[in-house]
């Protein structure tokens, strides 16, 4: 089949059949024009190298490996609350001061996750989370909003003011209703996102959920449970065993003395001629001369910006303490960027004849070599067999150096390092 085109005229061809968009499936794997697609599976030899959880199913990435950080995407915020340390009664996080005692909000409380995340609406409320965490007084101890220049009690400078600490991972965001827990004091039901009992007004923060913070999801490993303390002593032991097997097969050793009984060598060169090669590469590292056939999307690499093809795949989202009583809720994000991958076809010097020569003494020689005009002579290659005897058992030693196989005369005696699998690993003249 002759060659239809270079690389930059097949370049303009699929540029001109592009498909303006890119449609992907619940695991992110791209579709392309059925037309331009060849389905199949791709010669697929790289590795994973990271693994996510996504939609419910793990989504690995391979070929290229790129180092890159995660964008921290804001999915928006929500209210905290906070327990007065006076009275026990459950807060929500912006409030100044407590529903059940009237006691100010202390500088050093904790924000906490409610049992339900609800993201909030309110754009006053969104710019308050937006605005830092906030600042107590010096001189009255009162709560002020991270932006304030002055308090809002007393009117003193806030320049200088100690900032609440924020950043800390609160919880994973928490979507799923609350449901419904009892008053500790008359039993009564109430809903779990309540602060106080319905019936008494007792506090419910002793039987509200306290989620437990969890570090930040990472997009890099599917979550592993950890072995049972028995299995890992058996996976141990086993491990152990392969080691000390392998050792005793190939490692270890037995020497005999061994007297060589034959000798035999074998030289080959290969014949070339120009060719037609079928391949696979990505578009952009395709030889220029070569002629491109059908082309498909693929990951290319992983990165941590926006690019054209790429498509954002985010971790399961948590809630940050902003330190003003909101929470923001962020997911850590990464761009699949998916690129052409094309077969194609091209001249190379591919391999037509192979000339031989082998004997049964210590004299090999390269076989002659008639070319044509269209030909070339190919990387040759050799090796050697020596066939030894030691106590009536015949050990058989290869080798591809030249050198070492002209000491091998026949009637001489070495000394055989064999394995457990009777195989020769090594000689040495006996001295």
């Amino acid at each position: 089949m002759a060659l239809r085109g270079t690389l930059r005229q097949a370049q303009d061809e699929l540029r001109a059949e592009a498909v303006p968009d890119m449609q992907f499936g619940d695991r992110f794997a791209p579709v392309v024009d059925p037309e331009r697609s060849r389905r199949g599976a791709r010669n697929d030899n790289t590795h994973p190298f990271w693994q996510i959880l996504v939609s419910g199913g793990i989504l690995s990435a391979h070929v290229r490996t790129r180092r890159h950080s995660m964008v921290r995407k804001t999915v928006g915020y929500v209210e905290l609350e906070w327990t007065c340390p006076n009275c026990n009664s459950r807060n929500p996080g912006p409030n100044k001061f407590c529903n059940g005692c009237g006691a100010p909000q202390p500088d050093d409380v904790e924000f906490e996750q409610p049992a339900e995340e609800k993201l909030i609406t309110d754009q006053a409320k969104i710019a308050r989370a937006k605005a830092g965490p906030d600042v107590h007084c010096p001189y009255c101890g009162t709560r002020n909003p991270g932006d304030a220049k002055f308090c809002g009690s007393c009117g003193g400078d806030l320049t200088g003011a100690t900032a609440r600490q924020a950043g800390r991972v609160v919880g994973v965001h928490r979507t799923a209703p609350a449901g419904m827990v009892n008053c500790p004091s008359c039993h009564a039901e109430n809903d779990a996102t309540a602060f106080n009992c319905s019936q008494c007004g007792a506090s419910l923060a002793d039987v509200r959920a306290k989620p437990v913070a969890p570090e930040p999801p990472t997009p890099t490993a599917a979550v592993r449970k950890p072995f049972p303390g028995g299995l890992a002593i058996g996976l141990i032991v086993f491990c152990f065993a392969v080691v000390a097997g392998v050792f005793f097969l190939f490692i270890r050793t037995e020497t005999f003395v061994g007297q060589v009984q034959s000798v035999e060598w074998t030289r080959s060169i290969p014949i070339l001629a120009m060719g037609e090669v079928e391949n696979e590469d990505w578009l952009e590292d395709i030889p220029s001369d070569a002629e491109i056939g059908t082309c498909r999307l693929e990951h290319h690499h992983t990165q941590d910006e926006p690019a054209p093809n790429a498509e954002e795949v985010c971790g399961e989202p948590y809630t940050l303490d902003t330190g003003s009583g909101y929470g923001e809720v962020v997911q850590d994000c990464v761009y699949e960027v998916y690129e052409e991958y094309c077969s194609y076809t091209m001249l190379d010097w591919i391999e037509i004849d192979t000339i031989t020569a082998s004997g049964g003494d210590l004299n090999p020689y390269w076989p002659q070599v008639n070319l044509q005009s269209d030909q070339q002579q190919g990387e040759g290659e050799e090796s050697y067999e020596i066939v030894f005897m030691a106590d009536d058992v015949p050990y058989t030693y290869t080798t591809t150096d030249s050198a070492e196989f002209s000491q091998f005369t026949v009637g001489s005696t070495w000394q055989l390092n064999v394995n457990a699998l009777d195989a020769v690993v090594s000689v040495e003249p006996d001295r």
